[in-house]
């Protein structure tokens, strides 16, 4: 019986916690959202965070989907030999990267740079107190401070996976006519096929949902911190780990209203 209550507390205790934490999340969340009216505030910020959260971060993620184009290509040229036309090779690389590797990939990596970047910049200044000036001055941490990441990482995560898009097939066709010894027009041939608008649509309005989740993760976290240096280290493990998770869930609701949308289409 004693270990049976025990048990059963725990597992209250670490209900009530999961449910305080929800409360508190999208209590933040609504202050968030409320914060878009202080226009005094939050717009001169956005242009500075679009830059750093942004512009910053092309050069990793065109590397990571150089290198991705050139593997996507190889593998797909390995599965379709002697099966299928070599030109799908085209088809391959568009579908996939432009529907999946290309938002989820770069989402990820930018998930490590900007959402634990973000947690431990609001974290120091947590620990440092600056924040409690801020708000001595008279000045909203959300609209100052959180707001402006927001939407520069709802604006700028679309515009960094349009540029790994283009940098991944790019890749891609080059991996094919090099290495695969593919001709431009069979490769082109292949990416025209089964072009459709909403692939790339798609993929963008999926960053966009990512580059929310990330930049709201690593603010909650940031603001949370406590504890000096210690505390900042832990609120960028945090924001990474939860953007993560984020990103592969809100992943995996995109597709499945995809697939819920094509069925009602038919």
């Amino acid at each position: 019986m004693g270990t049976t209550t025990h048990i059963a507390e725990g597992i209250g205790s670490a209900t009530l916690h999961g449910l305080r934490s929800v409360g508190a999340n999208a209590r933040f969340v609504g202050e968030t959202v409320s914060a878009v009216r202080d226009v005094r505030t939050w717009p001169g910020q956005v242009a500075t965070q679009a830059w750093r959260l942004g512009v910053a971060s092309l050069p990793l993620a065109t590397f990571i989907a150089l290198f991705t184009g050139i593997v996507l290509a190889l593998l797909a040229s390995y599965s379709f030999t002697g099966a299928v036309p070599l030109y799908f090779v085209g088809t391959l690389v568009e579908k996939t990267i432009t529907l999946e590797l290309a938002p989820v990939l770069t989402g990820l990596a930018l998930a490590g740079r900007v959402g634990a970047n973000i947690a431990a910049e609001l974290g120091t200044m947590r620990v440092t107190e600056q924040i409690d000036a801020l708000e001595t001055l008279g000045y909203d941490p959300t609209s100052f401070l959180v707001l402006p990441r927001v939407i520069a990482g709802v604006i700028m995560f679309p515009v960094v996976v349009a540029a790994s898009m283009l940098v991944a097939v790019a890749a891609g066709w080059l991996a094919s006519v090099m290495l695969l010894h593919l001709s431009s027009p069979e490769f082109t041939k292949g990416v025209r096929l089964f072009f459709e608008a909403f692939d790339v649509e798609y993929g963008l309005v999926k960053s966009a949902s990512f580059g929310l989740a990330v930049t709201l993760a690593g603010s909650v976290c940031g603001l949370k911190t406590s504890g000096g240096a210690v505390g900042v280290g832990r609120a960028a493990t945090s924001a990474v780990v939860y953007s993560a998770i984020l990103i592969l869930v809100l992943d995996a609701m995109w597709a499945i209203t995809w697939l819920l949308g094509r069925g009602n289409g038919r």
